[in-house]
């Protein structure tokens, strides 16, 4: 399984990070190892003092594929669900200061918060109708909806796979919203597709 993450997708939280809006999706990996499961405790790395969370609609690919067009790139996924990028924002920074990959900062074990999958025909939805939000301790800090996506979910699909090999069981995180903000030890946080939890956590 692969994880391919979407960096500045939303022109709200680029701006928020003082960051210029692409022209074309901006790509990184994580490695399975940073997958963590609802209901498992997301834990602090030792090595950064500000991780910050970045709820995201996700996509998992049902079917291999390579230079996909967007036209058909629906056919690709049947399933959608909502996780949390966690991203050590002092590390990402001090590397983007220097010119250097992000890696650090967001593959790291437990980064890639992966919530309960649901299909999409059981939402009755439009992939560029959906929305989906993040709360901690109780209080909405981040919502999100697909259609203010820089680029949507085919489009990015179509992207990616121009130049990597999708597969099945790999998840795309879609980007991330405005709102993103710091976590500390004991908080809880609960990502939400259409209003209903797919993701719970607990942070030490």
């Amino acid at each position: 399984m692969k994880i391919i993450c979407v960096g500045r997708n939303y022109a709200a939280h680029a701006a928020e990070l003082k960051n210029d809006v692409p022209k074309e999706p901006v790509i990184f990996l994580k490695p399975d190892t940073a997958r963590l499961k609802s209901g498992e405790t997301f834990y602090l790395p030792s090595f950064t003092r500000n991780v910050h969370y970045e709820a995201e609609l996700l996509v998992r690919i049902n079917r291999m594929g390579k230079f996909i067009e967007e036209a058909f790139a629906h056919k690709y996924y049947n399933e959608v669900s909502v996780g949390i990028d966690f991203t050590a924002r002092d590390v990402q920074s001090a590397l983007k200061a220097k010119g250097l990959p992000w890696e650090r900062a967001k593959a790291f074990d437990g980064s890639a918060a992966i919530g309960e999958w649901v299909k999409l025909d059981a939402l009755n939805k439009d992939i560029g109708d959906l929305n989906f939000s993040l709360e901690k301790n109780g209080e909405r800090v981040q919502n999100g909806h697909t259609s203010h996506m820089l680029f949507g979910v085919d489009a990015l699909i179509a992207n990616i796979s121009t130049f990597i090999t999708l597969k099945v069981g790999d998840v795309i995180f879609t980007g991330t919203p405005a709102g993103v903000s710091s976590v500390k030890r004991g908080d809880t946080l609960r990502c939400c597709l259409e209003q209903k939890p797919v993701f719970t956590c607990v942070v030490d």
